[in-house]
């Protein structure tokens, strides 16, 4: 018997697809300890936008997050997302702020690093390969999982096959759009099982409303590892609900080890958050909708949100349809590059100002701009002569791995964030988000000061009758 194992995503991407990562610290530790003994694979609790978010809307620091739960959990692993040379940021960091980061990512509770690049471009995860390893975690390298001309089975095999090469300890399919049709996971899953010699992972989305039976048909392909959402934050953009696949699982010849009624008792406490979020309007209606459209779109449920917002601050909301058209084209002029974060969020932009201007490409990120430079690794296929000329001009584009044009940066923000960081994690929390962090640190700062202030103040108050006799007994 070889029974599937499940990771648990509701505490990073359960939440990020569907709340836009609001869940609070205080949400999640409550409910951990029942978590640790429902007999998960892994929880995926850090990484991906739980950083960002921690700092930018919850007041939160990240770090801190990471250590409460590794102190709650003491039994199940504890899994992070990483995107390679990006860490968790949306550019490209130097090697010695990959290598820092990581360690002390491991060092405050991490045991898996999922570790992807938008691009698949292996150089982007040379860095970040080796000091997982030499910090003595599980590397776990994620394929960016997405069809075009390129992206084809031999194309897959011979990607996971270079990552073994390099040192993964496990292989993630990463389908970020839930663009994976069943027959294509039995298909991809059945060859990758001939050719590697660790352990795979699945992981979707319930986007495009075929996420569920993709995973039965990996399973029986041999797949080792699925991802799910206990069942409040599943579905819509979200994984497949957990309880609904352990069930279903149970019955055939690979079924998990894991507690259907802890798992009942999860769902049960989540269930009132979630109700909490939706009246509040942070979970968004339509990221629960079912897009078969998605198959052609190919676009992922943190992007579908993304959109919505951004054309609802243009007020252009009802550009929504044009925009999801416009996704593919862009795409295809860029050199199809997987629509995954960073790239996701920057076709999605570029094609809502196609859009809303009043010609293409008129208006242009910058970071788009430096994707076709090459700052961002190679773009899968090459970028026509005539879209670059539109974008960069005649500028240059590089060919050498992106990070060779950086110098160590460590240092430089030890210096700009000065006295504000008490310890290396703020620092790389300052690397990451300058000004987020910056204001983080700075209201940290101003809480101490006041704290001391009372503090000082009721000591000064418990003792005045002493410090009276004793000015008394001196003067006479």
């Amino acid at each position: 018997m070889n029974p599937v194992k499940i990771t648990e995503t509701a505490l990073r991407d359960g939440h990020q697809s569907l709340i836009a990562t609001r869940l609070t610290t205080d949400e999640i530790l409550p409910i951990l300890e029942k978590m640790d003994k429902a007999g998960y694979h892994a929880l995926e609790v850090w990484g991906g936008a739980t950083f960002d978010a921690c700092l930018r809307f919850l007041n939160e620091d990240p770090w801190e997050r990471l250590r409460l739960i590794r102190k709650a959990v003491r039994n199940t692993k504890l899994q992070m997302l990483l995107r390679g040379q990006n860490l968790l940021g949306y550019k490209h960091y130097a090697d010695d702020v990959v290598e820092a980061f990581i360690k002390k990512s491991v060092e405050n509770g991490i045991d898996i690093v999922r570790v992807f690049d938008a691009l698949n471009d292996l150089r982007n995860l040379e860095t970040s390969i080796r000091v997982i390893k030499e910090a003595g975690a599980h590397c776990q390298c994620a394929i960016s999982y997405t069809t075009s001309k390129v992206h084809n089975l031999d194309y897959y095999v011979k990607l996971s096959k270079d990552m073994e090469n390099l040192g993964a300890d496990s292989i993630c399919i990463k389908d970020m759009a839930g663009i994976l049709t069943p027959n294509s996971a039995y298909e991809l899953v059945s060859k990758l099982k001939e050719v590697l010699n660790i352990p795979i992972e699945l992981h979707t989305h319930c986007t495009s409303g075929i996420a569920s039976m993709a995973y039965l048909k990996a399973v029986e392909a041999g797949v080792d590892i699925i991802d799910t959402a206990i069942s409040p934050f599943s579905e819509g953009t979200s994984q497949p609900p957990t309880e609904s696949m352990v069930v279903t699982l149970k019955e055939g010849h690979r079924a998990p080890n894991l507690d259907v009624n802890i798992l009942s008792e999860i769902a049960d406490y989540f269930k009132p958050i979630r109700e909490k979020y939706r009246e509040n309007g942070t979970l968004n209606p339509k990221v629960m909708d079912v897009e078969p459209n998605t198959l052609t779109y190919q676009v992922p449920g943190g992007m579908l949100s993304n959109l919505l917002s951004q054309l609802k601050t243009q007020g252009a909301s009802d550009k929504y349809e044009e925009v999801l058209k416009e996704i593919p084209r862009v795409r295809e002029e860029l050199g199809f590059p997987p629509l995954v974060t960073p790239l996701s969020q920057m076709v999605g932009t570029q094609a809502v100002f196609n859009i809303l201007a009043s010609e293409r490409y008129k208006m242009v990120p910058k970071e788009i701009k430096e994707y076709v430079k090459g700052l961002y690794g190679a773009s899968p296929v090459p970028i026509s002569n005539e879209i670059k000329e539109k974008i960069i001009g005649n500028d240059e584009v590089i060919t050498i791995r992106p990070a060779d044009l950086l110098q160590p940066e460590m240092e430089k923000y030890k210096a700009e964030v000065g006295e504000l960081a008490t310890s290396l994690e703020d620092v790389l929390s300052y690397a990451l988000f300058p000004q987020v962090a910056k204001k983080f640190l700075e209201g940290r700062l101003q809480k101490k000061s006041v704290a001391l202030d009372e503090e000082k103040s009721s000591e000064a108050k418990s003792k005045p009758n002493n410090e009276e006799i004793h000015y008394i007994t001196v003067t006479m």
